[in-house]
């Protein structure tokens, strides 16, 4: 065994104590076929307020810009996909699955810091950063290039085992590791549900997300009045939305996760929508002490809640 072969079996041993579900491993090298398409998507303005991701373009598409001399990305995937769904009526207030725990953000993070010193005191000293969600990372590109998923229609990464409800998270650094094969085919086939599923028509071809029509974007990440435009198109999701998930045949492999803190509030889990359009700023900062829906703040649920009523 080499060892860039020893130091990927390090890194995917290391994945599964963590509790990580897939580990991929690839080359960290310029994403050549990757810019003109970013530079195409951002020129369509589908990027709409998040003028972040304008930012730091050649960092997108270099990893050694990120963390110097960098060699290798590794991509993990994290499941997210609950034992028991919230109510998701067409009547009921619907929340983004992802959104029922604790922050994705800080859970992961975590684990990414302990992944990074136990390669050190098994290796030695590596340079390294990790990622999820965060920095300019294109981590869908990275993930098939890795090798664990392909990029479905509705511009998510695909996995054949456990389909698209999962966190993707990385590791880049400057270590030698021998790379996984990407997966170059498109196992979407001819399936256009998503596509036909989404409400504000947000995915304009496969693989292409207007993301200033997706209601993700319009209930988080849009900070003024949601356009008219939308009335009565957002089917009662109020922070987030999982229709392209929900609709797609590779889901029918997703099996609960087994992170407890990604378990919603027990108060969360009995929500009327009652309770959800009389929510109170205290009942908000109790329910959602550690939840991403904090980033929306309670005055931008209160917009989302009002704009979803029936006209």
């Amino acid at each position: 065994m080499t060892p860039a072969e020893k130091h990927a079996s390090i890194i995917k041993s290391t994945a599964k104590q963590l509790g990580f579900d897939f580990c991929g491993i690839a080359k960290a090298e310029f994403l050549e076929a990757e810019a003109p398409r970013l530079e195409h998507w951002l020129n369509q303005n589908y990027q709409g307020q998040m003028g972040y991701l304008a930012n730091h373009f050649d960092k997108r598409l270099d990893p050694t810009k990120l963390v110097e001399d960098a060699k290798t990305v590794v991509s993990l995937i994290y499941n997210y996909y609950p034992s028991e769904k919230l109510p998701e009526s067409s009547t009921d207030i619907k929340l983004a699955k992802y959104a029922y725990g604790e922050d994705y953000h800080l859970v992961i993070r975590e684990k990414l810091n302990n992944f990074l010193e136990i390669l050190r005191e098994e290796i030695g000293e590596i340079n390294g950063r990790t990622f999820v969600d965060s920095a300019p990372v294109m981590e869908r590109q990275w993930a098939q290039k890795a090798g664990i998923g392909w990029i479905g229609k509705n511009s998510l990464l695909l996995n054949r085992d456990m389909g698209s409800f999962f966190f993707l998270a990385e590791l880049i650094i400057d270590l030698e590791v021998t790379p996984d094969n990407p997966i170059t085919q498109d196992y979407c086939g001819t399936c256009t549900k998503c596509i036909d599923a989404c409400p504000t028509d947000a995915i304009v071809k496969p693989g292409v997300v207007n993301g200033s029509q997706c209601i993700s974007y319009l209930t988080i990440e849009l900070k003024e009045n949601i356009p008219s435009e939308f009335k009565g198109r957002m089917e009662n999701w109020v922070f987030g939305c999982d229709i392209c998930q929900d609709v797609c045949p590779w889901n029918r492999f997703s099996k609960p996760h087994q992170e407890p803190k990604f378990d919603p509030n027990p108060e969360l889990a009995t929500f009327s929508n009652r309770e959800w359009t009389e929510m109170t700023e205290t009942t908000f900062a109790t329910v959602f002490k550690k939840s991403a829906v904090k980033r929306t703040k309670f005055d931008g649920l209160k917009r989302n809640l009002e704009f979803i009523k029936p006209i």
